[in-house]
């Protein structure tokens, strides 16, 4: 059982983001899901209502990994940051869009339950391009170790 330990050490941080990422995804995908059926009850076609969810989800999950899950890496400003994270977004809901899609007008399935199993099956392609995307050119490592406590301030008393 000793070797576990060093184990964990070597993949603890990798561990911590992809639990932060799952939380903030499951978040989103909740939102993107509950969107995309509300889109679909007020008449809109599948495909427009996946764009209009994935808007709404994506955004989300921008200030939930930009605050929380990346929050240690440097921040390389936040109109880059943006633009590639809604450019890597828009690349995974193309794969999305492109299961629904086929769903829809391959197979000829336009009921809900399709087209959200559908949904869940190009979201979780989607989302592991995602975390591999995001990692690689939206939020970088840190070219400095980014400390985990303020020092501690020297208390100074004028005599």
């Amino acid at each position: 059982m000793d070797f576990i330990k060093p184990l964990y050490q070597r993949f603890e941080a990798l561990l911590r983001e992809l639990t932060k990422f799952g939380i903030i995804g499951a978040l989103a995908f909740v939102l993107d899901t509950g969107m995309l059926n509300l889109f679909l009850m007020l008449g809109q076609g599948p495909m427009t209502s996946k764009v209009y969810a994935a808007v709404v989800s994506t955004t989300f999950a921008y200030a939930g990994n930009r605050f929380w899950t990346f929050r240690h890496r440097e921040q390389s400003g936040l109109g880059r940051e943006y633009f590639l994270f809604f450019l890597l977004n828009g690349i995974a809901l193309l794969i999305g869009l492109l299961v629904i899609g086929f769903t829809r007008y391959t197979l000829g399935l336009s009921d809900l339950l399709s087209l959200n199993i559908a949904n869940i099956i190009g979201v979780g392609l989607g989302t592991l391009f995602r975390f591999w995307s995001y990692k690689k050119w939206v939020f970088l490592e840190a070219t400095e170790p980014i400390p985990t406590e303020l020092p501690d301030a020297e208390v100074r008393q004028d005599r």
